[in-house]
């Protein structure tokens, strides 16, 4: 029963059988028989399949938030046998961003390792946000504001999105007044749910446009990003710490910031559950202040 719930959620969660059983690593034959053996077993349909999504009747959502839960309640009981909810011990996985989880997640995480030696950790690191219920994973890094309100969210800092350029190409070019003179230059676009379109904030006003810009240069990782735009190949769009060896020795500068929309928060986010581990709550309090300490100087510093 306990594996048809699984099956039928990841189903759910991905939107068709075909995707959850290749998430799975089952025949799509085996996953739709034990779903229908599911629904026979309750005597009620919970989907109704079409050729283009999922969809649950209602003792479908009934259902699934049950086994939600039903499912987290064995997780727990699980943990609680193996004492992990009463020691230190076993396996954390925690997500991140690719570039903010290399620079700044991870040294906290070789520290925590030394320090306690029964807990091992698998990050995850993504540019997308990896559902925690889904991947089983304990703890995430989220940036941009939050709106699962299932989630336990403790705020670490927060992050500017910029401009910039090489010096360079700046002097090659009128420097921009406002973003829509940035069409007259050449653009290296990190393509980035954070970060794509760009975004900027009428002076004196709450009012944020967008800008579309046609990439000379389009990447999928911000360091590519930003070592395009110290080569002179564009003006990029950035969170500042992405860009903040560059900034610092003065391989690009920072332009329009006046224009710069708020800083958006950084969190660190678990799923709100009766009982946590002993392997998280330490973590939360050993990551949460280094990691406010290392952001601290972004999210409000100015460089004109």
């Amino acid at each position: 029963l306990l594996e048809a719930m699984e099956m039928l959620l990841s189903a759910v969660d991905r939107g068709s059988l075909s995707a959850a059983a290749r998430e799975m690593k089952i025949p799509v034959s085996t996953l739709t028989r034990k779903v229908a053996d599911l629904e026979e077993m309750l005597g009620t349909r919970l989907l109704i399949r079409t050729t283009r999504k999922l969809t649950l009747t209602d003792a479908g959502l009934s259902y699934v938030a049950a086994a939600r839960r039903i499912l987290d309640l064995v997780r727990d009981q699980e943990h609680e046998a193996t004492g992990e909810f009463a020691t230190a011990k076993g396996e954390l996985v925690v997500t991140a961003p690719v570039q903010g989880g290399r620079l700044y997640v991870l040294p906290v995480i070789n520290q925590f390792l030394a320090q306690y030696p029964d807990i091992n950790v698998r990050l995850l690191l993504s540019d997308r946000n990896i559902d925690l219920i889904d991947s089983h994973a304990d703890l995430a890094v989220r940036v941009g504001e939050l709106a699962d309100s299932n989630m336990i969210a403790t705020r670490i800092g927060s992050l500017r999105s910029i401009v910039c350029a090489s010096p360079a190409l700046i002097a090659q070019h009128a420097a921009p007044r406002e973003p829509a003179d940035l069409l007259k230059y050449p653009c290296v676009v990190f393509n980035s749910p954070y970060l794509s379109p760009w975004r900027f904030r009428l002076p004196g006003t709450n009012k944020v446009s967008l800008l579309e810009v046609k990439p000379r240069l389009e990447v999928t990782s911000p360091d590519a990003a930003v070592s395009a735009a110290v080569d002179g190949a564009g003006v990029t769009f950035v969170f500042e710490h992405d860009a903040d060896e560059a900034l610092r020795n003065g391989q690009l500068d920072i332009l329009l910031p006046k224009f710069e929309v708020e800083p958006v928060p950084v969190h660190l986010v678990h799923v709100s559950r009766n009982l946590m581990a002993v392997k998280l709550r330490h973590f939360i309090d050993f990551a949460a202040p280094r990691l406010r300490e290392s952001m601290a100087r972004f999210g409000k510093q100015k460089r004109a």
